[in-house]
């Protein structure tokens, strides 16, 4: 899907989010822990808005000490309106231009947001996996949908996240004591696996080193 084709009302954007969904393939195929893993953020300029700018950040580590190989930036206006459940059509061009510019391509691509625990099972990291084909997941600060048990207080303790009936993602401890993230499967890669690369990818904090490095560098790419 081009910039020029992107949709630009409410009732479009959803018709995009049901065509694609379709091609959610969660088969997981991948190495358990593969070389690299990317991480992907946005700043906002300001309080949302239609005019905001945007800066997206993606930054590539080393699965293995998540050593920076890696990092692009890029600035843009917002060419969605500000929508719960439509943010993907707000952050993907500028992250997409950003993925466009690394030298190496990514093996999994660790998003700021959700997967299949979305309203319509086709959140940013689906929608990334579909249209990189990329491996993608999602990592969630906060819960965007559905209801869980709370998860015992020991890091890698976990608990279903689940919606309408529907397991839709992993309520993980990273450490111990600390608030739980919100994992969930993208595209190219299964929950069970999601949670253990997130886990890899906190050795010392609640969020995995992918999403703070991107926060880091798109807030940097602001100033």
């Amino acid at each position: 899907m081009h910039i020029e084709d992107w949709p630009s009302t409410i009732g479009d954007a959803l018709a995009v989010q049901e065509r694609l969904r379709e091609q959610v393939d969660l088969t997981d195929d991948g190495p358990e822990l593969p070389p690299t893993v990317t991480g992907l953020d946005v700043a906002y300029d300001s309080v949302y808005d239609d005019a905001d700018g945007i800066a997206a950040a993606v930054v590539t580590l080393e699965t293995a000490g998540l050593t920076v190989v890696e990092e692009r930036t890029y600035r843009a206006k917002a060419v969605f309106p500000y929508e719960p459940g439509l943010f993907a059509f707000r952050e993907l061009p500028p992250l997409l231009t950003a993925l466009e510019r690394l030298d190496r391509a990514p093996d999994v691509l660790v998003c700021d947001g959700h997967g299949l625990a979305h309203p319509r099972r086709f959140g940013l990291a689906c929608h990334l996996g579909v249209l990189t084909g990329l491996p993608a997941f999602g990592v969630g600060k906060t819960r965007f949908v559905g209801s869980h048990d709370a998860p015992a207080a020991s890091r890698g303790s976990s608990a279903p996240l689940v919606d309408a009936g529907e397991e839709v993602g992993a309520v993980l401890r990273t450490q111990d004591g600390v608030k739980p993230v919100y994992v969930s499967a993208g595209h190219r890669i299964g929950l069970a696996h999601a949670c253990r690369l997130t886990l890899a990818l906190t050795p010392r904090y609640r969020l995995p080193e992918t999403t703070r490095q991107a926060d880091r560098l798109s807030r940097a790419a602001l100033r």
